[in-house]
């Protein structure tokens, strides 16, 4: 007991576990098998890191991402624990050196891909080496019912059959009731511990927007608040990845895209970049996945609806790993559902077809939702919480105003069903508009009698109706986005329906007319803070390790209020732990000297 205490302090840097922490550390040094399901910056790394430091041989940790496994190795060594992988991008030689250090025991931690454990000659040397247990990281890609299953992951289950002896300790940030259970059986966990957290994270404040056209406005007015902040923004394809990057860049918002369709020496540039504080924003599709280490992570952005809650709330998930404040923003629009709907029907397989519309169901109704954001999130995942009253944009904003666009619907309507129903939206406004479109003449659309009767409306607020009309299945999208009536639609037209809009979404946004806040995580200590985040930028690129490497933000916000005069000061400080103050201690003391002056 004494020992875990003090590896907790003078490794990590901290006087007590987080929640859950404990348990799970006493699990794995009791050689149980181990179950924990804990939302990111809960602390699941500990977990592991710690009880093998107690441990005479190799942890070994299965990890889906090259990225990920080297964040954590570059983590491991500032604290001055030794960490080695092995992958497919070393040469034969480099692995071999690294399977030699394993089996000297100069190496604590090795980290592999799943599909590694498939070669007889990589299980060979495992055999030859004292392994202290297996580690399988996101352990939801080994469930078929989650939303990242991957193949090589679902063969884990050999871990047990090869390796019967060695607990196996399973980690993921998300997992429903159903996913809990395929991965406990597919992993073959034996009387496990299982530890399953709250879903809610109340350091992250969420927001779920209708996008104003194509959001860039929005998207602005977001980030207006996060100067100097780090932040992904996802998108749905690359080329919008590609094209909002050009476009914050052009903004001076230093941005970078991230996609599949990259260069890997592109990608990893931009990966490198970001961790490195050298950029604002990446923006990027999912292939920027999951186990992004980088902890002072202050906001991500969706530009469009996620195809799941899983992936929605792994992604937010990203932000504010230190547990300070962090906001998200969720962009989305009822056409949306139909192009997740288009990829579902021409990419799933039809055994999981039925599973991906379901869930995709429930992120439209996610989006729409008037509830507690949190509270939904958490339902979804089996779990409960309380109205966060503070945390979403549904608790802090209750009662929003509504407003009749029933006659706006008519003639939207009107004009779908008088130019034949085989045009799309934007078509449709331009009639409305009475545009000089050269296809409006063509096609004698001029001549309809709902030609020009929509001038009084902006061309953004015609698109909200429509929006709106999606959305209420009064219209539906068809191939190559075509709308056309639907039978509510026909109710609205027979004057048998009204139909109501929140007001805000009618109003013509424009950047800075309305606000975000983000939540406060300096206090009167910023300026100190600034400086305390100069001198670590400074000291981590000497050292060539990410910033938050050195001290996360979370440690310097506390230092910038308690300025340290001496070591044993510092040593009181959360994250400062007796290696890391041999590397680093005395330069940050040195400036909190100054700062008290």
């Amino acid at each position: 007991m004494e020992q875990k205490y003090n590896v907790l302090k003078t490794v990590f840097g901290h006087s007590s576990f987080r929640t859950f922490q404990e348990e799970a550390v006493d699990a794995i040094i009791g050689g149980r098998d181990l179950m924990m399901i804990l939302p990111t910056g809960g602390g699941k790394s500990l977990c592991y890191q710690l009880p093998s430091l107690l441990m005479g041989g190799v942890s070994v940790v299965v990890s889906p991402l090259l990225a990920l496994m080297h964040d954590q190795i570059t983590a491991l060594g500032a604290f001055g624990i030794e960490a080695a992988m092995v992958s497919s991008m070393q040469s034969s030689e480099e692995i071999g050196i690294t399977m030699g250090r394993a089996v000297a025991g100069k190496v604590k931690f090795l980290y592999v891909a799943p599909e590694r454990l498939k070669n007889g000659e990589f299980l060979r040397f495992l055999h030859e080496i004292k392994i202290d247990f297996f580690v399988v990281d996101e352990a939801h890609c080994v469930s078929e019912w989650g939303h990242e299953f991957r193949e090589d992951y679902r063969q884990l289950y050999r871990l047990r059959e090869l390796f019967p002896t060695v607990p196996i300790a399973a980690f993921t940030a998300t997992a429903t009731h159903t996913v809990e259970h395929d991965i406990l059986t597919q992993l073959s966990l034996r009387d496990p511990v299982v530890i399953r957290a709250k879903v809610c994270r109340d350091n992250l404040m969420i927001r779920v927007l209708h996008r104003n056209g194509n959001g860039r406005e929005q998207l602005l007015s977001f980030l207006d608040t996060f100067e100097g902040e780090s932040g992904i923004v996802y998108t749905f394809t690359r080329k919008e990845a590609e094209s909002i990057a050009e476009f914050l860049t052009h903004k001076k918002i230093p941005s970078r895209p991230y996609h599949a369709g990259l260069a890997s020496e592109q990608k990893n540039e931009t990966y490198r970049a970001f961790l490195n504080d050298e950029i604002q924003v990446v923006v990027a599709t999912v292939a920027f996945g999951m186990g992004i280490d980088k902890s002072n992570i202050r906001f991500v952005v969706h530009t469009s609806l996620p195809k799941t809650i899983e992936n929605y709330y792994q992604e937010i998930g990203r932000a504010g790993r230190d547990g300070l404040a962090a906001s998200t923003l969720l962009l989305f629009s009822a056409s949306d559902i139909a192009e997740r709907k288009r990829m579902i029907e021409s990419q799933s397989e039809s055994a999981y077809k039925q599973l991906a519309f379901e869930k995709l169901e429930a992120m439209a109704k996610f989006a729409s939702s008037q509830v507690c954001r949190h509270q939904l999130i958490a339902e979804y995942f089996d779990d409960t919480a309380s109205a966060c009253q503070t945390h979403c944009d549904n608790c802090l904003e209750p009662e929003r105003e509504s407003v009749d666009i029933t006659q706006e619907s008519l003639k939207l309507l009107s004009c779908v069903y008088r130019s034949g129903q085989r045009f799309g939206v934007q078509y449709v406004v331009d009639i409305l508009m009475g545009s000089a479109n050269p296809k409006i003449e063509q096609n004698g659309h001029d001549t309809l009698s709902v030609y020009g009767i929509g001038k009084e409306k902006s061309r953004r607020q015609w698109l909200t109706v429509a929006d709106r009309l999606l959305e209420l299945k009064a219209l539906r999208q068809g191939e190559y986005r075509v709308v056309s009536l639907d039978s509510y639609g026909m109710e609205i037209i027979k004057n048998k329906q009204t139909v109501s809009i929140r007001k805000e979404r009618l109003a013509d946004v424009r950047r800075g007319s309305a606000p975000f806040k983000k939540g406060d995580t300096s206090g009167d200590n910023h300026d100190r803070f600034e400086q305390l985040r100069k001198l670590r930028s400074e000291i981590a690129k000497v050292n060539n390790v990410p910033p938050y490497v050195v001290f996360s933000d979370k440690t310097l916000y506390e230092m910038a209020e308690k300025l340290p005069s001496k070591k044993s000061e510092m040593l009181t400080v959360g994250g400062v732990g007796e290696v890391k103050f041999e590397r680093y201690g005395e330069a940050f003391l040195k400036l909190c000297s100054t700062l008290q002056r």
